[in-house]
């Protein structure tokens, strides 16, 4: 009860700073790879509270390590730390938004910023009770998250460092602030990559029958597509079919000679899910040979990340530590279907992954993430840093 006290008093005393935090975070972003200022910033805040930095080669991201110098378990706290290329609308839902990014064209629109700031937050917080922890802590700061560019070099820079167990958080549009939710199982999606292009004949569009017409067999495509989704899908196990863009043609009297269209596919049971690809390329291959149009499948067409299973002796203890602080805060079955990198360092350790409400009607967060009126609840970040910081004591000393 004393380390309880302690957490509930530091975070609320450190809320401004956290929120402060955010601020500059969400006024300066950077787009996945190119995270360097960032970097920098995180690097120049972690060293100042005494952790050891280890660099991640061929990457913006990095690694510091708070080590007690007492033999215990070894954890892993994730953050992830690029931003979007999108264009902020000056308003969110409610008004005129609180902060601005001074990088136009670029914009936290995923809660990226939200998520270092609690980090840092909890770095404070944990040195501070140094001596009553055991073990060490890694904190990971994965860059190039949103194009999924980053996770591999920090999985092999991960490997032999021993970690036992992985946590994180990211901050959710679809829950109330003060709430969180830790659920055991598959909480976000897995995902399919849709890339491919439809070769036909050009012509002139006042002689269709001397062309053979892409254009048409790509919508004769997309109607099959629909009709096996219907059909074909187990209605148990939801696959969503999200075709995004199509591309073909010039001008209105040109018939083109291919017509390219990509999405993503999203699921929860990965047989489901590779049954779906198969599915979807048979369908797209027949239905273009049925055109006289030949198909050309991108090698990036196929499962490009795993879903995001929480393991369950971990989501135990972190429901309990948030039972105990955050009163009412727990809420259950809570999935998500976007996907996320965080999947894949459940190769490394059993890992742990929360949702931490954003949505506030009056201050106007709730905007779907990737949205141009996307924002962050300040009073959201403080519950994002009881829940992991109590994660982490929990974790290393019971």
């Amino acid at each position: 009860m004393k380390l309880n006290k302690f957490l509930n008093d530091k975070a609320k005393e450190l809320e401004p700073k956290t929120i402060e935090t955010r601020a500059y975070l969400y006024a300066h972003p950077e787009l996945s790879s190119e995270e360097f200022e960032t970097s920098k910033y995180l690097k120049n805040r972690v060293t100042e509270m005494g952790l050891t930095i280890e660099e991640v080669p061929e990457s913006t991201g990095f690694t510091a390590l708070l080590d007690t110098n007492r033999p215990g378990k070894t954890l892993g706290i994730r953050t992830d730390i690029d931003a979007l290329p999108i264009e902020e609308d000056a308003h969110n839902l409610a008004g005129k938004r609180k902060y601005k990014s001074k990088n136009p064209g670029v914009m936290h629109a995923c809660g990226h910023d939200g998520h270092m700031a609690i980090v840092l937050t909890v770095i404070k917080m944990l040195k501070e009770i140094e001596d009553e922890l055991s073990g060490k802590i890694y904190f990971i700061f994965e860059d190039a998250e949103e194009i999924g560019a980053g996770i591999e070099p920090m999985i092999k820079h991960l490997e032999n460092r021993g970690i036992e167990a992985i946590y994180g958080n990211h901050l959710a549009a679809f829950l109330d602030s003060g709430k969180i939710s830790v659920d055991s199982g598959p909480v976000m999606a897995g995902a399919i990559s849709v890339d491919f292009t439809i070769h036909g004949k050009s012509g002139h569009g006042s002689r269709p029958d001397l062309a053979i017409n892409p254009v048409f067999a790509s919508a004769q495509i997309l109607s099959a597509l629909s009709s096996a989704w219907a059909n074909r899908i187990d209605v148990t196990k939801t696959v969503t079919l999200g075709l995004t863009q199509i591309h073909g043609g010039s001008a209105n009297n040109i018939i083109p000679d291919h017509v390219k269209i990509g999405g993503s596919l999203r699921f929860f049971d990965v047989e489901e899910g590779q049954k779906a690809l198969e599915l979807m390329k048979n369908v797209i291959q027949l239905t273009a040979q049925a055109h006289a149009c030949t198909v050309e499948f991108d090698p990036t067409f196929d499962l490009v990340a795993a879903p995001v299973v929480n393991d369950d002796d971990l989501s135990l203890i972190a429901q309990n530590g948030i039972s105990e602080l955050i009163p009412h805060g727990l809420v259950h079955d809570i999935t998500w279907f976007a996907s996320e990198s965080f999947n894949q360092y459940a190769k490394i350790a059993p890992s742990v992954f929360a949702f931490v409400g954003m949505r506030n009607e009056a201050y106007g967060s709730g905007a779907e993430h990737h949205n141009n009126k996307f924002d962050v609840d300040d009073n959201a970040l403080r519950y994002g840093v009881l829940a992991t910081a109590k994660f982490a004591v929990d974790y290393l000393t019971k």
